[in-house]
């Protein structure tokens, strides 16, 4: 059984944006929405890897070709459309660090988010050994030495880690990397492979 689990945060224990948050974005962008998403996620590597957000804002207005009129509006949008948890998947890393799991956390995650996680979150936050956000350790998912860094600072190699991402890319990186690694489907999915 493994006994170091390493968790995604966006889209295992996290929700992803809903609908109705994706377009409360568009209309504050004020710009068509296939573009606006494109614009957005090609972007969003260097603000998952510590760019302050008045420079992505910026940079995804550029890529558009357009100025926003509001940017702090944009900015509160998007911080609260990535705030919301899945319960079950939280109850899961209750049990497993009741059982005595070391548990790990690697996200890639803007730094203004962090903060509202933790006074959020905290409880279930407090249950990892490792909280490792890609925009403090300056590189993002799927670059191996995120990985790298998630294993030394829970004091494992990584051929010692179980890890889950809905992220196909993710996971194929994080094998290449050593770890064992599943794309996640769901809290049972996590159960059974975990006891």
């Amino acid at each position: 059984m493994p006994e170091v689990i390493v968790f995604d945060l966006y889209g295992v224990i996290a929700r992803t944006q809903t609908d109705e948050a994706k377009q409360q974005l568009v209309d504050l962008a004020g710009v068509q929405e296939e573009s606006f998403w494109e614009a957005y996620w090609a972007c969003r590597p260097a603000y998952d890897a510590g760019q302050e957000s008045a420079l992505y804002w910026a940079d995804v207005a550029g890529r558009l070709d357009t100025r926003f009129a509001d940017v702090p509006a944009l900015m509160d949008a998007d911080l609260e459309s990535w705030c919301h948890v899945d319960p079950e998947m939280v109850a899961v890393v209750h049990e497993l660090a009741d059982r005595g799991r070391t548990l790990g956390l690697l996200s890639n995650i803007i730094e203004e988010l962090v903060p509202i996680w933790e006074a959020r979150h905290g409880d279930w936050l407090g249950r990892f050994s490792a909280l490792t956000y890609s925009c403090r350790i300056g590189v993002a998912k799927p670059d191996r030495r995120a990985y790298e860094i998630c294993a030394e600072r829970l004091g494992v190699a990584t051929g010692d880690v179980l890890f889950f991402d809905d992220n196909e890319v993710n996971v194929v990186a994080a094998r290449a990397a050593g770890m064992s690694a599943e794309l996640f489907t769901s809290p049972e999915q996590v159960r059974t492979l975990t006891d």
